[in-house]
């Protein structure tokens, strides 16, 4: 059979195969020149480590992690994808930090619930994973140092706040935000069966949230059901007869469950931001958010003083939740997260005078503004 090449003209099996063997003896070459230059840079890596080990500096740095994409993607020109690139240095930047120290990165289980993908999309494969059972878990094993950093959900575009999340900063304002993960996120039906056998869909109840309009249209029949993650979902269903999940791409692989149906959130925007927690925040890099939560007086126009000093220092504000105090009846605390470092002349002014005007003020942290990841 001969092949014709992209001028139309016929070629040869010979000449397709030397070809094909010139092209791959090239790739193999530049394979072992990326391979020494990786290399290079991890050399590179070791050393910052040393000179951090001397000046007791963290192994993350969210804003240097930031720089390096940046720097990258601005000067990538082509023909691989952002994504695929951005991947890459991921991989290898954690590659590089555990050459430093290994990470220890707490997120809410099991493997290949969002949690764990948001996980893997900001800290890379060489960590190691602490998988717990609940949001306040993941607090707790970063307030004991029994972890390095913490991965928890934080809003959703869908079903907004996560309450869990908010409770847990009210009762430990010493754990600070120094990132921001968002993500897309696109849920699937999965299933042994065909859709009409369908009689039970199991999912976290966010999830199940999520994809109310889609799952009353397509499986009327089926009773919905909560469990504690998409991914517990999925494990169920593996086993289960006459059940579906709601769940990851990732779960359907893991479980060797059949995708029955793709992206059936009701959404198309469908996001999550999770925030990465420690005990310290992130340096400045220009492009930042700062959290702060307070309390204020409870009296007629407290709110809205407290909030007019944004606009009187210039400060736009990209998040504000109240959430109920729990110590204190009818009383509310506020969660207000806003564009700038705290290190900023225009936040720093704004912090001292809510410091003034509230009854108690806790800066959660300062972090890098994250780009959305599909």
């Amino acid at each position: 059979m001969t092949r014709k090449n992209e001028n139309g003209s016929a070629q040869s099996p010979e000449r397709v195969a030397a070809a094909l063997k010139t092209l791959r003896t090239q790739i193999d070459k530049l394979d072992l020149q990326l391979l020494e230059m990786i290399n290079k840079r991890a050399e590179l890596a070791k050393q910052i480590g040393v000179v951090k080990s001397d000046t007791s500096s963290n192994v993350f740095s969210a804003s240097r992690e930031e720089e390096v994409f940046k720097n990258v993607l601005d000067n990538h020109k082509g023909p691989m994808p952002d994504i695929s690139v951005r991947a890459i240095y991921r991989e290898i930047m954690s590659g590089c930090r555990s050459l430093q120290r290994m990470q220890k990165v707490a997120f809410l289980g099991p493997d290949y619930s969002y949690s764990h993908i948001a996980t893997l999309q900001r800290f890379g494969e060489t960590v190691e994973f602490v998988e717990v059972g609940n949001i306040a878990a993941v607090f707790e094993e970063v307030n004991r140092r029994q972890a390095d950093y913490g991965v928890v959900p934080l809003e959703n575009s869908t079903d907004g706040r996560i309450a869990d999340t908010l409770d847990m900063f009210i009762r430990m304002p010493q754990v600070k935000i120094c990132s921001e993960i968002r993500m897309s996120i696109h849920h699937n039906l999965l299933a042994k069966c065909d859709q009409i056998e369908i009689r039970r869909v199991y999912s976290k109840p966010q999830a199940l949230s999520q994809c109310r309009n889609w799952l009353a249209k397509n499986v009327p029949h089926a009773s919905l059901l909560e469990v504690t993650s998409t991914t517990a979902a999925a494990r169920l269903v593996r086993d289960e007869p006459n059940a579906a999940a709601v769940a990851s791409r990732q779960a359907a692989v893991k479980y060797g469950l059949p995708i029955r149906f793709e992206n059936i959130e009701d959404s198309p925007n469908n996001e999550t931001r999770f925030a990465v927690i420690a005990l310290t925040d992130s340096e400045k890099t220009g492009k930042d958010k700062t959290a702060v939560m307070f309390q204020i007086p409870h009296s007629p126009g407290a709110l809205a003083d407290v909030l007019s000093l944004f606009k009187t220092n210039k400060l736009n504000m990209t998040w504000i939740e109240s959430f109920p105090y729990r110590s204190a009846k009818g009383e509310y605390v506020f969660f207000v997260e806003f564009e700038g470092h705290a290190d900023e002349a225009k936040a720093k002014r704004t912090i001292a005078a809510l410091n003034d005007s509230c009854l108690k003020l806790t800066v959660l942290g300062s972090f890098p503004a994250a780009e959305l990841l599909d």
